[in-house]
């Protein structure tokens, strides 16, 4: 099975810390690779109109649902979930995380994973600005993501 993560509605280029102290310039979003929060996949600039990432997972189903893993997918307690992770990119190219959000799989509806572990495709769509207009960050749950099963092509 595969994860395809549609992102729209990115923060742009820079933030500002809520309480004024500290500025961001050059954002990118990316995903973390499980363990290694130095190896992302795929940073997009927060100015991107869109940014989109496949990560290549194993859906399995047990008495309990279907347990999806992943180079890509965090396990902490038996919680599943993606790391979004938001930082700057130095004129050296090198990515400093400063902020990150999870999109938790544990929340995507039982029939929604079970259906997607048959097509091959599991799709989540979401905006990635907060209320502020900040890098979205923290916990992503329905209604703030839509997860549909597709035919993985």
């Amino acid at each position: 099975m595969r994860i395809r993560i549609d992102a729209v509605d990115l923060p742009g280029p820079t933030h500002t810390a809520s309480n004024g102290t500290k500025e961001y310039r050059n954002l990118h979003v990316a995903v973390q690779r499980r363990d290694r929060p130095g190896e992302l996949l795929e940073p997009h600039p927060g100015d991107a109109k869109s940014a989109t990432w496949t990560l290549e997972c194993t859906a399995t189903a047990t008495p309990a649902g279907t347990d999806v893993q992943g180079p890509y997918v965090q396990d902490r307690l038996g919680r599943r979930f993606v790391y979004l992770s938001w930082g700057t990119v130095d004129e050296a190219g090198v990515f400093t995380m400063f902020r990150r959000a999870k999109l938790m799989l544990d929340m995507v509806p039982a029939e929604v994973l079970a259906e997607a572990a048959r097509t091959g495709l599991l799709v989540a769509r979401l905006g990635l600005t907060d209320a502020q207009g900040g890098p979205l960050c923290a916990r992503i749950v329905p209604p703030h993501v839509t997860w549909t099963a597709e035919r993985d092509t």
